[in-house]
């Protein structure tokens, strides 16, 4: 759970920030729509995939197995376009919040040399940190990704009850927040609803919840890596022990996120324990950064370091919030193993059908290289800033959620017509689940169509490569 986790999990690093940029202070409201879309949408449906393809291959492998010919390796072909946009895009966002962590932290900018303070070279060095522990190998990754997870949870943990007892103790603060709310200031750059009370409020949250949807990531990296978790105790390669095991890592994965977001959500965006302005930034015409708020991208981290104009804990200081920084920037670090790993088991099983060479596919070093020049070059194009990456990642992980869901539907339609017993309200609630997606998806495109221009080079990549491996193999 932890290598599927750290990936899902880190998202608290960055989630509240975003979660108030896309939702100002309706972010509570927002994030309480995506996690019931999370336990009642993705959950289910990855479940069902989990159950399907104990193989490891996904839901682009039963878009393979569902669609024959042409027709299926080009939807394929797309697919592993977007599934690298996520993979990569997870790790160049990932190592640039981890190194907004670490500039901003004070004992760091005050002994580190002036090249470390820059955000671009130092996501730069965490990424070829991790290309360097992935040439080591799989075991090495697994166990330190365990360890993170257990002190960056425990952590996040004590930060956000204590601002949850900060609030229940200080009943004023809420009132502010339902005032606020009430009354229609949300700190939105443009609600899509106009009026005010709680029902306005709730309309607004149910439309803009999309901009949220960083935190659904973490259940397609879970099936693809199923062949890492054990069966029963007597026979570890039980398949259907593998299975249920896979969806119990799922759904307790999913409990504990749902927690996490909803208790981080109400600390660091009502406006109370952090100020609205903290959480925003602005540039002027030519992209240049003009203000930016001491919490944004580092949340969690702005209360930890006690850095709140509200005293939410005498234990909040430099020293508590150095330490939460370490925590937080090696499990962002280590977001990149759980891409890395999804990568490293989609590419071998894929590409040879385009064309590419089967001994160029499966070099495993080669690949942990390639990749990791890949997440240089993509995070020199965004400057390593996190909120000009999320679009591109929302998009790749909505697109292969959906994905999934449309592979389910088909699934259960195909099995229904041969005679399998599905009951027809689970093929409905299936359906009503797609649409959700669907909506999500298109929505996160046409605000952030960066997402798309991605998928498209990594597809056009696999293309050339392909062509260049037959012509090469030919000769």
């Amino acid at each position: 759970m932890c290598l599927c986790g750290v990936d899902y999990f880190s998202t608290l690093g960055y989630q509240p920030s975003i979660a108030f940029e896309g939702a100002g202070t309706l972010a509570p409201l927002a994030t309480l729509v995506l996690v019931l879309v999370t336990l009642f949408g993705a959950y289910p449906v990855y479940s069902y995939v989990a159950g399907q393809t104990p193989d490891g291959v996904g839901s682009i492998g039963m878009i393979e197995r569902l669609v024959s010919g042409w027709k299926g390796k080009i939807g394929v072909l797309v697919l592993i376009g977007f599934a690298a946009t996520d993979f990569v895009i997870t790790k160049t966002l990932s190592a640039a919040d981890a190194a907004a962590h670490l500039i901003s932290n004070s004992i760091f900018a005050g002994n580190a040399p002036p090249w470390a303070h820059n955000q671009v070279v130092m996501a730069v060095v965490l990424l070829l940190l991790l290309g360097a522990m992935f040439l080591k190998g799989y075991s090495e990754v697994v166990g330190i990704a365990t360890v993170l997870v257990i002190v960056f949870l425990g952590l996040s943990f004590l930060i956000i009850v204590s601002g949850l007892w900060h609030l229940l103790t200080h009943p004023a603060l809420l009132q502010q927040w339902f005032a606020e709310i009430a009354s229609g200031s949300y700190h939105l750059h443009e609600a899509p609803l106009e009026g005010q009370g709680l029902w306005v409020a709730l309309g607004i949250s149910l439309l803009i919840f999309p901009k949220l949807a960083l935190g659904l990531s973490g259940f397609e990296t879970g099936v693809l890596l199923i062949h890492l978790v054990r069966g029963s105790d007597e026979n570890p390669d039980d398949e259907q022990a593998r299975i249920a095991n896979t969806r119990r890592l799922m759904l307790t994965a999913a409990l504990i996120m749902s927690f996490f977001l909803i208790g981080s959500s109400l600390v660091t965006g009502t406006n109370t324990i952090i100020p609205a302005d903290e959480l925003r930034m602005e540039k002027d015409d030519a992209g240049e950064i003009l203000f930016k708020g001491k919490a944004l991208d580092r949340a969690l981290a702005y209360v930890a370091h006690g850095e709140s104009p509200l005293a939410v804990s005498p234990l909040f200081g430099p020293i508590f919030g150095t330490i939460y920084d370490i925590s937080t920037i090696l499990i962002l670090w280590f977001a990149g193993a759980s891409a890395m790993a999804g990568l490293l088991n989609m590419v071998p099983r894929y590409l040879p059908r385009y064309g590419m060479a089967p001994e160029w596919a499966s070099a495993y070093r080669p690949l942990v290289i390639a990749f990791t020049v890949i997440n240089l070059l993509v995070t020199w194009a965004f400057k390593a800033d996190v909120t000009a990456q999320g679009g591109a990642y929302a998009t790749g992980v909505l697109v292969l959620m959906t994905s999934a869901c449309i592979a389910s539907l088909v699934h259960m339609q195909h099995e229904a017509s041969a005679g399998v017993d599905h009951h027809p309200l689970k093929r409905i609630a299936f359906a009503l689940i797609t649409l959700v997606f669907i909506y999500t998806t298109i929505t996160n495109i046409s605000e952030r169509p960066d997402g798309i221009i991605i998928a498209s080079m990594f597809i056009a990549s696999v293309l050339v490569i392909s062509i260049v491996s037959r012509v090469w193999r030919s000769q």
